[in-house]
């Protein structure tokens, strides 16, 4: 291959899946274990069944990268070194992809000496993070799906000459910036930094009498227009997601991409491919900044996989098919949170506007008009390219991993302060200029409201937006650096990447701040290494990790005690929504969404609420409790019910 040809990187969720991808000709493929993963749905892999399966890659010459791509909880810790210690001694794989910077050290010291690549959950979505990623230990970001072609290359442009960037070309798309969706976790603890996300956003939500599903996004396909990604030579690789996506879905996605990478003029050819591959309608979402295309406008299904028809006559349930139908085709029937929901397998050909009828199971139970998606296909060529795989697949010599014993691993301190008997410091964050005797103890801001038109004083912590785009960090570094200049020294930063946007930390006073998403103590004591002063722990956590993580932490720690902490943080909305009016779930759970920066916040109704508990984390060590307070919009009725998160829950 041409070394500025870039790489086509493919999804794989199960064996078949991964065969799949050898079998389109991928050039490298990533894949997740079965715990650890930011795709916990997907069957995924052992250890012994993952090791025969890049050996099969690497006498391809097709790389091979893990997905450890999920935040790991203090308690996690010796497991996850365990793990990393067992993928070294027996899968051969080139590269970690992870958003959790404690996995260096652990990948480190567990043996591995190749790459890391910083997670699209890493969020690393600015120029100058870059240069902080280079010094963290990666070698390759994968950049935002909500990226435009013109920042990705003003990405490029500011490249370490060692770095790379990875692109998505395909798949689907989650209403919030990667990294920065709370909706899961905020209804039970099943966390998408976690790979446990139930998907809250594809469901239905009313406002104004309009029953709609409001987040649920078109796919993503950058199709022909990969054609200008092949013009910048820093973006080294296509990804395509789905590891929760078919066989059938890998092979022709991956198969489309070949296409278009290598001979152009095969265009149609490689649409036709992609139509084939039974996804969602897509859309070019961001990618040409003169003609944006908004996935949440439009009319269609956004279920998983493509689209056949609406059920009628429930008493016998049938639908007239406008796709073509072969014996082994696997049918989503209706919504996962559908009552009915079902999956059926077609067990005989239907030709195009054909009936197909449902199994008796379903009789009386599903609705008219219920929506059917097609989401396999098990057809002869492919089948017949993994059973030759497979057969290739059994000669390679099956290995039995065992527990270790000896795993050395990475001693913790403990430093149990106890209660602290300094006074903590009480900080109240506004979003726009604070009010006259609203809060006692210190004040914060939000730099980016008001267009950073508002001036910190004094004491006033400056507060950075969990999402800082290409075309703003020029604005938000001039902010930093002409407040720094009139005296502040108290910054919380919202990335860990935001630190390339001041000159020489070690002589402020920066926190890591919430969105950071710090859940252990090897990641805290890392940001100590790099400059940072003290970190807010991720407002997610469960009860007994937020008590442990002093005791082993170098840093001073805050919590916040009391938001209006957001669901959502997208760069989207849709069309048939309006910012600061109350939408409801099916449920009765209320929301709205604010404006703010060009970014949009999804809030609940009621708020993170851990003031009963400040005793009891002020006894654990904590020294900060934060309060971050939100506008909420007159038509708002706020709900007295428990904000405690995930306190009394496991954070899944």
């Amino acid at each position: 291959m041409n070394p500025n040809t870039p790489m086509i990187l493919a999804p794989a969720g199960n064996t078949n899946a991964f065969l799949a991808a050898i079998a389109a000709g991928a050039d490298a493929i990533y894949c997740g274990l079965k715990i650890f993963s930011a795709r916990m749905e997907a069957d995924n892999f052992g250890i012994e069944e993952l090791s025969r399966l890049a050996a099969l890659a690497q006498s391809k010459q097709i790389k091979v990268y893990i997905a450890f791509n999920s935040i790991i909880k203090e308690s996690e810790q010796d497991k996850v070194f365990k793990i990393l210690t067992k993928l070294c001694q027996f899968v051969e794989f080139d590269a970690l992809i992870v958003q959790d910077l404690a996995i260096i050290p652990l990948a480190k010291k567990a043996g591995f000496k190749k790459e890391f690549h910083v997670s699209t959950l890493g969020n690393c979505t600015f120029p100058l993070g870059l240069e902080t990623a280079k010094k963290a230990g990666f070698s390759r970001v994968v950049l935002p799906r909500e990226f435009t072609i013109d920042e990705i290359k003003e990405m490029a442009q500011h490249t370490p000459d060692d770095m790379a960037l990875e692109v998505f070309v395909h798949g689907a798309l989650c209403y919030s910036v990667s990294g920065r969706c709370y909706w899961s976790s905020w209804f039970g603890g099943k966390s998408a930094l976690r790979g446990r996300c139930v998907q809250p956003c594809r469901r239905i939500y009313e406002q104004k009498d309009q029953k709609k599903r409001h987040f649920s996004c078109m796919d993503f396909s950058a199709d022909v227009l990969v054609k200008v990604l092949k013009e910048i030579p820093q973006v080294t690789t296509w990804k395509i997601e789905g590891r929760k996506k078919s066989p059938h879905y890998v092979y022709y996605t991956v198969k489309a991409y070949r296409t278009l990478r290598d001979d152009p003029t095969r265009k149609k050819e490689a649409l036709a491919y992609l139509d084939y591959a039974m996804g969602r309608q897509f859309s070019h979402y961001n990618l040409l900044s003169q003609r944006v295309q908004n996935p949440l406008d439009h009319t269609s299904e956004t279920g998983s996989g493509l689209f056949l028809g609406r059920v009628k006559n429930p008493p016998e349930p049938y639908f007239i098919t406008q796709e073509e139908l072969f014996s082994g085709d696997l049918l989503r029937i209706g919504y996962e949170e559908n009552e009915f929901h079902d999956i059926q397998k077609v067990t005989r050909a239907i030709p195009k506007k054909g009936k197909f009828y449902l199994s008796k199971r379903s009789k009386y139970k599903v609705k008219t008009g219920t929506p059917v998606f097609i989401i396999d296909r098990r057809g002869p060529e492919l089948a017949s390219l993994i059973k030759g795989l497979e057969s290739e697949l059994e000669t390679i010599e099956k290995i039995q991993v065992g527990p270790i014993l000896d795993t050395h691993s990475p001693e913790k301190r403990m430093s149990n302060p106890g209660s602290s008997k300094k006074r903590p410091v009480e900080l109240t964050v506004y979003r726009g200029k604070q009010m006259p005797g609203a809060h006692h103890g210190d004040s914060g801001m939000w730099i980016s409201a008001n267009a950073y038109g508002n001036k910190p004083s004094g004491r006033t912590w400056l507060w950075l937006d969990p999402l800082i785009f290409p075309g703003e960090e020029n604005i938000c570094r001039s902010y930093v650096d002409q407040a720094i200049k009139k005296g502040a020294t108290n910054f919380v930063l919202n990335a860990f990447w935001q630190l390339g946007l001041f000159k020489d930390p070690q002589k402020l006073n920066l926190w890591a701040g919430p969105f950071c998403n710090i859940t252990n103590s090897m990641t805290i004591n890392l940001m100590k290494r790099h400059g940072f002063s003290g970190a807010i722990v991720s407002p997610e956590l469960d009860k007994d990790t937020f008590l442990c993580l002093p005791r082993t932490s170098d840093l001073p720690l805050g919590v916040v005690t009391y938001a209006n902490w957001p669901l959502a943080v997208s760069r989207i909305i849709s069309p048939d929504l309006t910012p600061g009016l109350m939408f409801q779930s099916p449920k009765g759970e209320g929301a709205w969404i604010s404006k703010s920066n060009n970014i949009y916040y999804t809030f609940p109704n009621w708020p993170l609420d851990l003031s009963a508990q400040m005793e009891e984390l002020q006894g654990a060590g904590y020294s900060m409790f934060v309060s971050l307070r939100e506008n909420v919009p007159k038509g708002v009725k706020m709900k007295p019910r428990p904000g405690t998160w995930n306190w009394n829950l496991k954070l899944l």
